[in-house]
Order: C-alpha cells, then structure tokens, then sequence
C-alpha cells in the first residue's frame, strides 16, 4: 500500500509538474493522484522532497539508456536507431517526465545540485549519441554531415515535440509523436 501510494503521488506530480512547472502545489498534486493533502504529506514533507525526489528518480531511469546502447549487440546505425527509438517511446507514454527536466534547467529556482544531476544526465545521454553519429559515419551508415548539428538537431526535435506534447495536448502524447523513423531520415546518408 505504502509503495503503491508513493507511486501515485510521483506518477501525478509529473503530471502536474510538467504543466505547472514549480508553480505547483501539494493540493495540485493531491488532487491528481485522488488522495487528500494529509496523505501526501505523510509521505512528502513538502512540495520540495516531491520535486528532488521526482527528479532524482527520473534521473537515474533516463540515465540508463545512453549506458545501456553501448552493450547492444549491432552497428552503430542500429545502436543509433534502437536509442532514438527508446527516447521517443519514452517520450510518447510519458512526456511530461521530459518537460520536467527541462524546466528543472530553465527554472532559476532549481537548487544546484538538482540542475546539476539534469545537466549531467543530458549530457551524458548527448555525449552517447554524438559518439553513435561519428561512428555510424565511419561505418557509411550515417550521414556525413557536422556531428555536433545533427545532434542539436535531434535534440531540438525531440525538445520540440515534448514541449507541444504536454502544451497542447497531454492526454494524446501519442499523437504528437512521429514513427521514430521519420525522424531517423535525417541521419541516414
């Protein structure tokens, strides 16, 4: 029970954190997650513990990705592919989990070591999938173009469709999300 409440709590934060941004309340948070204020306190002393744990938590999860294409069996074209697929997959069942992140970097009221922990897990993610675009260029199976554009070209698509996933639409993500291999074009030679 204890674990399952907690879950909901998160799971309705990020939901109410991607729209609202820091503005959010533990009554916005409440509400979402169908439980009263007193129950979310019993587990959140604050707004705040919400916020860092939600981050940290979705930190560690997207961590992971950029970690574990390396160890994928393949090419890296298909490395490539299998990532960006993953992020948009990632993207189209959660997209405010993104939005968090982003905001937590552009909000000045973001404590240092939660826009720290942001900025070294998206470069972390960035530095994978540059190396996958240099090395997919070596192997033919990438596009000759400069490796540092086409990744903020990737990176500002996938910026692009997060932000108007959860503006104009969160309860369609699926919607605003293309077939990855639209987007897998730019990269192919």
């Amino acid at each position: 029970m204890r674990t399952e409440t907690i879950r909901k709590i998160l799971e309705s934060a990020s939901a109410v954190f991607a729209a609202k941004g820091r503005a959010a309340t533990v009554t916005d948070i409440a509400e979402k997650a169908q439980i009263s204020q007193g129950l979310a306190y019993r587990y959140f002393r604050s707004k705040e513990e919400i916020y860092t744990t939600l981050i940290r938590q979705v930190a560690e999860a997207s961590g992971g990705p950029a970690q574990r294409v390396n160890q994928v069996q393949g090419t890296p074209g298909q490395r490539l592919t299998l990532l960006i697929t993953n992020m948009l997959e990632a993207n189209r069942q959660n997209p405010g989990i993104s939005q968090i992140m982003y905001n937590a970097l552009e909000d000045q009221t973001t404590p240092a070591d939660l826009k720290a922990i942001v900025q070294s897990n998206g470069q972390e993610l960035q530095s994978a999938i540059r190396q996958l675009i240099v090395d997919g260029q070596a192997t033919g199976e990438v596009v000759k173009d400069d490796p540092d554009q086409l990744l903020v070209t990737l990176v500002a698509l996938v910026r692009g469709l997060t932000k108007r996933a959860t503006l104009l639409d969160p309860k369609d993500p699926k919607f605003h999300f293309p077939d990855a291999k639209i987007i897998l074009r730019i990269f192919k030679p």
